[in-house]
């Protein structure tokens, strides 16, 4: 018996409330309906429907000239509906019919195989059905004012977050208004203050952990525009007065009417930052892009990294929080980089061979004591070539004793030991006049073959001189790597030539062709953003943050002098990548976002956490790094989230309890890539206040 034949009577399109998208998966499916006959006269027409689907398109083809009754499926719209009806017309030739069917089957598969290779290939962002939804789509230029309403074309919003409702955080009592986690003065208090033991990182447990919002003070306002805020700091972000009077004729700061004014002084250079940097000048090459990162020890409010900017050197700048009461907060109110930190029993969590320069003036740190421990420190992350400033006791001490009011006995040893342990590290003192001394740290081991032989050289076994995460920090010397290929090249020119580090293969996963696609990904993802939120390069947006920076693409596609970025390398990150971004002339810090960050609150403008929370999925509670991303955040300020769309979505969720208005875009390549973009905004509030 002949197979029986049929017929397509009528076809419907669907209304446009039944069109789905679905943005996990990267197809869309129309449904259609349709109604088809037997050709035999007593035949009864049967309803059925099949689906327009971008994925599997030869076999639903093979089913639909079967017409099995199930739900068919194609790789077209209307018009391959036609086609269809008319290779179904009947034919009283049935091989006629069969090859006719055959034949456009066959035509089919290639159009749809060349039509995905088109997709494929970065050309073809989606088919018609894809532009006609996503045309709709709004800008989205992110201002503290703006009501973020969702307008995601890839409709995400209609997802099912069926559940529990989200949880509101309360905000916490004002007396947390300068909360620091790990820093906090209390807790610290406990700890021995042997080797300042009691100074450093000291957590609290989970069931101490603060689960409420840090408020602002009473009167806070958005801090000045660089470079103003350079010289000025409103009173009420930081309403400390104590170095006003403890530092009045150092210039450190003065308070005048309802503002904070910085002269540039500071104790070693009270007639200001700027005659104190040209003479060091007169030594180091500073100008000329040779140096670019520096490392400042017990900084005070950074003055000296505020007046290195304009000559194109970023300091890390670190002071513990001690007596000198938020010292490193008025130093990111003036918008300088600076974290509260200090040398103790730990290593610093920066990578070896990070800085072009070292410094300390007047910082009180014991440089002699230990063998010299701090200033071994000094040297595994001082690049060789790179330079240590030490300005001040016991510097030039036979003309001074008297004027520090101490022993000249006390500080002849003390300068005795600093000299014996530069030596013994095969630093050349290039320099001493008035009281400052600068040494030079050699360039390779060859030029120091002599500590070879000397007894108290002990050199560290360890083969990760980077690996510092609560490390202890050791009695020996770092030695110098292998040699390494090509040279650091000056600044900007190093900022996107390739890193000696990744051109010597020393970071395990990172290629000169990765490295390279890096960057042309974050010139593409940054120019989004720009696009999203019209402010970034502005200079709205002072202290910056990337929570996950990777290479460092997106601080290097935003180096403007309007801001600067904290880079940092999540401790569990696959790929320790901190050298990287120094080598690069950006300056980060290693950290476990399990944790708080060493900072006060309220001192960046803007976050970029690109895929921390797939990062920390199942390490620690998303909701502690976001209040602490809340902490550190200043009111008014933004974060950009890059995530797979079923993270951002469990994030909107926590946020929508914690103040923030929020908005997500699609990825910068269309709807159809599952990877999305999440923008947030906080709102402005202060302590016993609502939202405004």
């Amino acid at each position: 018996m002949s197979p029986p034949h049929f017929q397509i009577i009528r076809i419907s399109p669907p209304p446009f409330s039944q069109k789905l998208i679905d943005t996990s998966h990267r197809h869309f499916t129309l449904k259609y309906s349709y109604i088809y006959t037997h050709t035999h006269p007593t035949s009864t027409p049967r309803p059925s429907s099949f689906h327009i689907q971008k994925e599997g398109a030869l076999g639903f083809l093979f089913y639909l000239f079967l017409f099995s009754d199930t739900d068919r499926s194609c790789r077209s719209g209307p018009a391959l509906c036609d086609w269809l009806q008319m290779a179904t017309k009947t034919n009283a030739d049935g091989r006629t019919r069969g090859s006719v069917q055959i034949f456009i089957v066959a035509g089919l598969c290639c159009f749809f195989y060349i039509l995905g290779a088109w997709q494929r290939s970065g050309f073809g962002k989606g088919d018609s059905i894809a532009v006609e939804v996503t045309k709709t789509k709004a800008d989205c230029s992110v201002v503290p004012s703006l009501s973020f309403e969702s307008h995601h074309a890839g409709e995400v919003g209609k997802i099912d977050e069926s559940g529990s409702e989200a949880k509101v955080f309360e905000p916490c009592h004002h007396r947390y208004t300068d909360y620091t986690p790990c820093q906090d003065q209390k807790r610290a208090m406990t700890f021995p203050r042997d080797d300042m033991n009691y100074r450093e990182r000291h957590c609290p447990p989970e069931e101490e952990k603060l689960h409420c919002l840090i408020p602002a003070p009473k009167g806070y306002v958005t801090p000045f525009s660089w470079p103003k805020s350079r010289d000025y700091v409103p009173y009420a972000n930081a309403p400390y007065k104590s170095l006003t009077v403890e530092k009045a004729i150092q210039n450190w700061i003065q308070y005048e009417g309802n503002v904070f004014r910085f002269p540039g002084g500071g104790t070693q250079f009270p007639q200001g930052a700027d005659k104190y940097i040209d003479q060091l000048a007169s030594v180091i090459p500073i100008e000329n892009g040779t140096v670019r990162t520096a490392l400042d020890t017990g900084c005070g409010v950074a003055s000296w990294g505020a007046y290195l900017l304009s000559r194109n050197v970023i300091a890390m700048s670190f002071a513990p929080r001690d007596s000198h009461e938020a010292q490193v907060q008025f130093a990111l109110e003036r918008g300088v980089p600076a974290v509260i930190g200090v040398l103790g029993t730990i290593k610093l969590p920066y990578p070896s061979r990070a800085f072009d320069m070292a410094h300390c003036s007047r910082c009180l740190i014991p440089w002699g004591i230990n063998d010299g421990k701090y200033l071994k420190e000094v040297d595994r992350v001082l690049r060789p070539g790179g330079y240590w400033v030490l300005s001040g006791p016991p510097i030039n001490w036979k003309n001074n004793y008297k004027s520090w009011q101490r022993p000249r006995e006390e500080l002849e040893e003390e300068q005795r030991k600093i000299e014996e342990a530069a030596k013994l590290l095969c630093w050349e003192k290039k320099s001493e006049k008035g009281e400052t001394a600068i040494w030079q740290k050699r360039v390779n081991s060859d030029s120091c073959s002599s500590r070879q032989d000397d007894s108290h050289a002990t050199f560290c076994s360890s083969n990760d001189a980077d690996d510092v995460w609560y490390k202890k920090m050791e009695g020996c010397i770092t030695p110098y790597p292998d040699e390494v290929a090509g040279e650091l090249k000056p600044f900007p020119e190093r900022l996107h030539a390739v890193p000696p580090r990744i051109a010597s293969g020393l970071v395990p996963g990172v290629s000169v062709e990765s490295y390279l696609e890096d960057n042309k990904n974050w010139k593409k993802h940054v120019g989004a953003y720009k696009r999203i939120n019209k402010l970034l390069d502005s200079g709205r947006y002072r202290n910056v943050m990337d929570m996950n920076a990777g290479l460092g693409g997106f601080g290097a596609q935003l180096t403007s002098p309007k801001l600067w970025v904290m880079n940092v390398v999540p401790t569990i990150a696959e790929k320790n990548t901190l050298g990287v971004i120094y080598e690069r002339g950006m300056i980060g810090i290693y950290h476990d976002w399990c944790e708080g960050f060493s900072t006060y609150p309220r001192t960046y403008d803007l976050i970029h956490a690109n895929g921390v929370f797939s990062l920390y999925n199942g390490k620690c509670n998303w909701e502690d790094i976001l209040l602490e991303m809340d902490r550190i955040l200043r009111p008014e300020g933004a974060v950009i989230f890059r995530d797979e769309v079923d993270v951002l979505i469990k994030v909107r969720k926590i946020v929508g309890g914690m103040r923030w208005d929020t908005k997500m875009v699609d990825h910068e390549d269309g709807p159809l890539v599952p990877e999305k973009i999440l923008v947030a905004v906080k709102q402005y509030w202060v302590g016993n206040s609502t939202s405004t």
